[in-house]
């Protein structure tokens, strides 16, 4: 029996690593054979996959270093520890990117202005099929690296990667094209994917962007972690819940509502177990719990604070 990424027994962490282990492998391999291939063809299809496959390497060297760092251990000067890394990492990629399709687009210009003939369109074909199938292999252990772990690095790398695959897809087209006679489909095979480079920067961008501002979890996320710390019917309510990203982590704050003649000790034992629920179905969470006293709780906790819970008070 063939084992998948989802049935191993590795860690979430594990999972990331191999997958960012790989995305350099395969850079590697990818850019050795189109660059070979560009020498030996000339086509401006090619030299578009090798500048995307050739910032891609950079990128995925970025992310393999970026995931090990932001998974170091918080300490005295980063209580918070390092998971933003993996945001700062996929700037850096998203530039990549930018700079990528600026340069296939410069390229594609010159070659409408003196069109030179695709050689060796066979072999291009070739490695661009080969390139083709390299990637869904590792697009596969990303899928599961990221479903295990919600690495935004890894997003972010598995970007590059889909998009290599419309840019190989369309690159085939245009060397086909060329080698029928129609050079012109060649150049503009390279203009399109350097279009969808643009498009695979903007996303990069938006969940980088979303870590670095603190972007909440999503409602469904958000109504989970709720329905599970209220499940103790001695829980009276919940409010005040805020979320955010840090990184291959999330934290979580919130305001639980409790009988006000418990003890504290009891009241502790409540939150320990409220907790706990939320951890099994968030083992990557960081949760701090706040209890409230029926009947007196009130807006407290700083510029943030939040009004309570309505039938509260």
């Amino acid at each position: 029996m063939i084992e998948t990424p989802e049935s191993t027994e590795s860690t979430p962490d594990q999972r990331v690593r191999l997958a960012s282990a790989l995305s350099v492998g395969v850079a590697f391999v990818l850019v050795g054979l189109k660059g070979f291939t560009l020498i030996q063809s000339g086509s401006m299809a090619i030299l578009a996959s090798l500048a995307d496959s050739g910032l891609d390497l950079l990128a995925s060297l970025a992310t393999f270093f970026a995931v090990r760092y932001a998974r170091k251990r918080p300490d005295k000067a980063h209580p918070f520890g390092y998971g933003k890394a993996e945001a700062f990492s996929a700037l850096f990629q998203a530039g990549l990117v930018f700079a990528s399709a600026a340069l296939v687009m410069r390229a594609c210009y010159d070659n409408l202005a003196h069109p030179k003939p695709i050689e060796q369109s066979g072999l291009a074909i070739a490695v661009l099929a080969i390139s083709i199938v390299l990637t869904l292999g590792l697009v596969w252990v990303q899928d599961a690296a990221i479903k295990a772990s919600g690495s935004v690095a890894v997003a972010a790398d598995r970007m590059h990667y889909l998009s290599d695959l419309a840019t190989n897809l369309i690159a085939i087209v245009g060397v086909v094209a060329a080698a029928l006679g129609l050079a012109l489909f060649d150049t503009l095979a390279g203009f399109v994917m350097a279009l969808l480079l643009v498009w695979g920067a903007v996303q990069v961008l938006r969940q980088a962007a979303d870590q670095l501002m603190d972007r909440s979890l999503g409602d469904d996320d958000v109504a989970r972690i709720k329905q599970l710390a209220e499940a103790d019917p001695q829980i009276l309510g919940i409010h005040a819940i805020r979320t955010r990203h840090i990184g291959p982590y999330i934290a979580i704050q919130m305001h639980i509502v409790l009988d006000h003649a418990l003890t504290l000790e009891a009241a502790h034992i409540l939150l320990l177990q409220a907790e706990k629920r939320v951890l099994e179905a968030f083992p990557n969470a960081d949760i701090i719990i706040h209890p409230d006293p029926r009947g007196a709780d009130e807006p407290h906790g700083g510029v943030f604070a939040a009004a309570p819970a309505k039938g509260h008070v």
